[in-house]
């Protein structure tokens, strides 16, 4: 009955089925790996209200304590987010291991959740490997990151690994359905969002996605060697980002207004925010790369009489390059999503593509 808790989760029913496992005996660490909007952070909060559940969630609905944690105001569960807009600190780890060592409040249990894992300084982890290694019986830490190795490897190796992979594209459109979307709009976002869940969560309501992804997907018969039109088109492109995030925009407005009923928005409301919109950014950005890199690979299969992805695209338009062109502009443009990756500017690292593929 614990797959309750996560009956709003799309896909990942490997991950799930697994979880659902460990709630009554669970590791003392675990550690969420997956792409930026692939569902890290949901899938392990809904694990920690399993593990602070009186029933381990053995119930159809979400008691009190489920919704708590969702809400983030549970006392035995400890959100560690970062010190601003960059890195989780020395000091949020030197607490965060004094909270540790305290009794839980309610249950036998106490959660710690470092969804952003991957922003973690080297200090902090210093600070935090020790709790890791002799951890409490009662402390269950739960760290989110895209990869292990954005994390010291002496901290991913304490932890138990759950793999999060990419949602297949028709699951993700049942999963939009099934939340009220449109079919027709429901197709179009699960295209931009590249088996990204909490991505096509964000667009679900965006008429633009379909635009979009035109933009992304015009660009072959676009590039050119010229610097400026290259700058020209990347600018076209980042532009396209605000239109997007209309709906992750009014939930920050909502939140902010909340807040403030409350008695102030506080900086670390703004800061996560923030921190929010640059990801949301991001996995946008990517999402568009592989999009430009699904049509140079189609190219090359189409004229080896493969089969394509991209069926909407005209096939005369597809046989506009070499077959080897196109496998090098393929690769040409997954190097750009590493530059993106390694935070290097959004604008430069797609100018610079652009202006390769046309050269």
């Amino acid at each position: 009955m614990v797959k309750a808790l996560f009956e709003d989760v799309i896909g990942h029913e490997r991950v799930v089925g697994l979880l659902a496992r460990d709630v009554v005996r669970p590791g003392q660490a675990y550690l969420f790996i997956g792409p930026a909007g692939v569902g890290k952070s949901t899938v392990a909060k809904r694990f920690a209200a399993a593990l602070l559940c009186p029933t381990n969630g053995d119930h159809d609905a979400p008691c009190s304590t489920c919704r708590r944690v969702g809400s983030g105001t549970h006392p035995d569960l400890v959100a560690i987010e970062p010190a601003g807009t960059a890195m989780l600190t020395v000091d949020q780890a030197r607490t965060t291991v004094a909270q540790s060592r305290m009794t839980p409040v309610e249950g036998d249990r106490k959660v710690f959740l470092i969804a952003e894992a991957g922003a973690m300084s080297e200090g902090a982890a210093n600070a935090l490997l020790k709790t890791l290694e002799e951890p409490s019986a009662s402390t269950v830490f739960l760290l989110a990151a895209e990869a292990e190795e954005d994390l010291p490897s002496t901290i991913a190796s304490r932890c138990r690994t759950v793999q999060l992979g990419r949602v297949d594209q028709i699951e993700l459109v049942i999963g939009l359905v099934n939340r009220g979307v449109e079919p027709a709009q429901a197709e179009q976002v699960a295209k931009v969002a590249g088996g990204r869940p909490g991505l096509a969560l964000t667009l679900a309501m965006q008429p633009e996605a379909a635009a979009y992804r035109q933009i992304w997907m015009g660009i072959p018969q676009r590039v050119s060697p010229i610097p400026g039109r290259a700058f020209l088109l990347a600018e076209e492109v980042l532009d396209a980002l605000d239109p997007m995030l209309g709906a992750l925009e009014q939930r920050h407005v909502d939140e902010t207004a909340e807040a403030e009923g409350q008695g102030g928005a506080g900086k670390a409301l703004k800061d996560r925010q923030a921190r929010e919109r640059k990801r949301a950014e991001q996995a946008l950005v990517i999402s568009g790369l592989e999009m430009l890199a699904s049509w140079y690979t189609d190219s090359a299969a189409a004229q080896f009489g493969g089969e394509v992805r991209n069926r909407d695209i005209p096939v005369h338009d597809l046989a506009m390059i070499t077959p080897a062109r196109a496998v090098a502009a393929a690769e040409r443009v997954l190097g750009a999503v590493v530059a993106l990756r390694s935070n290097q500017r959004r604008k430069l690292v797609l100018a610079e593509l652009f202006a390769d593929l046309g050269a």
